[in-house]
């Protein structure tokens, strides 16, 4: 299983949010950059990117912060928010970015997601499902849908999609832990998936816990940022290589 530090970039700086709320945002660092190269330096090979600003307003707000973490280190970066046209998956691919994570467009406009799967590949397309109480949340997570979790995946796998980042906006930023039960019904509903879980990790145990049941990969953030996770003990724990 593969463990993902998160950045979550609003105005500039990093920053955690408590179960989306925009209001409710903790701030750990006015250099994105300087965070990124430390987590490289750490060992971690993989990055979750998340533009927030640019979620809130429909389009990509950090694209130079992004360029710039592409460009001076090696990690694999999947990122979203804000992205809306083939224009905008071509730059940020062009950019560096590894994957491009489709929330909300996921959502409002699936053919064009479908698109992308087709023009791009499934390699390189990750669909971003969140959800509080089984329902997609778009925009940020300040609009809510009648739409579950199952129903938007299933929209996209005759179309080749294999990555789908998974977030209980429920427990995001809470640390009460994740939701294990939500993903391996998804697990068994949907065989060979590559899940990767996101929203209330709050230990390596929980991490431990999220390899046993078969995810392909876990975002951690408010807990690496705080130091209830670090790098030595992954490393210990082969949760990190």
């Amino acid at each position: 299983m593969i463990v993902v530090p998160a950045i979550d970039l609003l105005d500039g700086k990093v920053v955690r949010l408590k179960q989306g709320d925009y209001t409710k945002s903790s701030v750990y660092g006015d250099d994105p950059l300087e965070l990124a190269n430390k987590l490289e330096h750490q060992g971690f090979r993989h990055l979750h990117l998340v533009d927030l600003s640019g979620a809130r307003e429909g389009k990509i707000i950090h694209g130079d912060l992004v360029k710039k973490i592409t460009k001076e280190t090696k990690l694999m970066v999947d990122f979203g928010g804000g992205i809306r046209s083939d224009a905008d998956v071509e730059w940020l691919l062009d950019a560096g970015v590894n994957q491009i994570n489709c929330g909300s467009i996921a959502v409002k406009e699936p053919e064009t997601v479908i698109g992308w799967l087709q023009r791009f590949g499934p390699d390189k397309i990750m669909l971003s499902a969140d959800a509080k109480n089984n329902k997609v949340a778009v925009s940020g997570w300040t609009e809510s849908t009648a739409m579950t979790i199952s129903e938007l995946i299933k929209k996209f796998l005759p179309y080749g999609l294999q990555y789908v980042t998974c977030t209980d906006i429920g427990r995001d930023g809470m640390l009460t832990g994740p939701a294990m039960d939500w993903y391996r019904a998804l697990l068994a509903e949907f065989d060979g998936l590559k899940l990767i879980a996101s929203g209330g990790i709050r230990s390596a145990e929980d991490l431990i816990g999220l390899r046993a049941g078969g995810l392909y990969g876990a975002v951690t953030g408010k807990a690496l940022l705080e130091g209830q996770i670090n790098a030595d003990e992954l490393k210990e724990l082969s949760l990190l290589w």
